[in-house]
């Protein structure tokens, strides 16, 4: 248990931070689950279209350190192939 004020207000901020970043994290990992479901079901327009707004939630996760920029550079480019490959 923290003692000193400071140390109890570490522990609120540190609890508060992890709650944001797990909706940004949720938020970001549905968004792919959701492009990934139009791609397979092939709904090209649906998935060019949602393309963006991935690309914005990816963006901000690797913004706030949530995931490294190398990592959300290799989702993006992934995803947009597995767009782009889709008859």
């Amino acid at each position: 248990m923290p003692n000193t004020t400071s140390a109890k207000k570490r522990v609120r901020q540190g609890a508060d931070r992890a709650e944001r970043n797990k909706l940004r994290r949720t938020s970001m990992r549905t968004a792919i689950r959701k492009l990934k479901e139009a791609v397979e079901a092939g709904d090209k327009a649906q998935a060019s279209g949602m393309l963006v707004e991935v690309y914005q939630r990816i963006d901000k996760a690797a913004k706030v350190n949530i995931i490294h920029q190398n990592t959300a550079g290799n989702r993006k480019s992934r995803l947009t192939r597995m767009v782009n490959r889709m008859a």
